[in-house]
């Protein structure tokens, strides 16, 4: 059968666009679903900049006891898999900075990405692995990095000042190296954020991470001149819009600021949502997908 010159020409150009539309395929799959339609089926009240601020209702009546099955305490069944558990493992690493306590779910090396989560004040490693409160929302993150090849890392951070953060640089040096320089994802909760504003100013250390998540955090006015904004570190911030540790519309100026210099930026904002909110309610899928570069 003879083909047209058309038809050559059309199947040349697909050879070569081929490879790059697979790349773009896989990237923007690089984290499949977990448990979709109850997480990530959100309403959304307004959309802005492109897509890249948001604002999700939020109730409490719903999207607590609705989702619980003991308020705060239990989620029901249904949003969580635990069979997550059995790649699960207490680990005490011995970086640089010294012995670091953490939780580790998924492989211990050559990972596709990693993500590490920091608590805030008065929590340590069994806050980011609890399957059951929080609406089953580190669950969900669990197993979104054991079903993607990915590892996830909730450390148990000795202290929010320069030591801490020191630690945390140590374990990014030891998921990079374990992963063979694969992505590495830093999300930060509450205080939390202090890490991750002292990671921030580590261009070394901001270099091996693919961008952070910061989930009801302080808001830090010299993040618009760091080294991660220096290198265009993606972030994504979740916020409650009745935040009363943090203040929404202070992380919110933080977020304007970052986009007006042509920074890579998102913010969702849980409306009517509270300090604890975007712990419950982040989509973690979403944000990774983000992330992940």
């Amino acid at each position: 059968m003879q083909m047209s010159t058309a038809h050559l020409r059309t199947a040349a150009i697909s050879c070569v666009l081929f490879p790059f539309l697979f790349l773009a395929s896989a990237h923007a799959q690089a984290v499949g679903p977990f448990k979709d339609d109850l997480f990530s089926a959100q309403n959304v009240l307004e959309t802005r900049d492109g897509g890249d601020f948001t604002i999700v209702d939020y109730d409490e009546m719903r999207d607590i006891n609705g989702r619980d099955s003991v308020p705060e305490r239990r989620v029901k069944d249904r949003y969580v898999s635990l069979k997550v558990r059995r790649v699960q493992e207490n680990q005490t690493l011995p970086l640089s900075t010294g012995p670091l306590e953490v939780g580790r779910v998924g492989l211990d090396q050559a990972q596709a990405f990693t993500v590490i989560f920091i608590h805030g004040r008065g929590g340590d490693r069994r806050l980011g692995l609890n399957d059951i409160s929080f609406g089953g929302n580190f669950n969900r993150l669990k197993n979104l990095a054991a079903e993607n090849g990915g590892t996830y890392y909730a450390p148990s951070v000795r202290s929010f000042d320069e030591k801490g953060v020191a630690d945390i640089a140590a374990l990014i040096d030891h998921a990079s190296a374990q992963s063979g320089g694969k992505p590495v994802v830093l999300a930060c909760a509450s205080m939390g954020s202090f890490i991750c504003w002292g990671i921030s100013r580590d261009a070394q250390t901001v270099a091996k991470l693919s961008g952070m998540a910061i989930l009801g955090g302080a808001p830090d006015p010299a993040l618009p001149k760091s080294a991660a904004a220096k290198a265009r570190l993606p972030i994504w911030f979740t916020h409650g819009s009745r935040d009363s540790v943090y203040a929404a519309n202070d992380q919110l100026a933080i977020y304007q600021k970052l986009r007006a210099a042509g920074q890579p930026a998102r913010f969702t904002l849980f409306e009517t949502g509270s300090h604890g909110t975007p712990v419950r309610m982040s989509d973690w899928r979403a944000m990774l997908n983000w992330l992940i570069r």
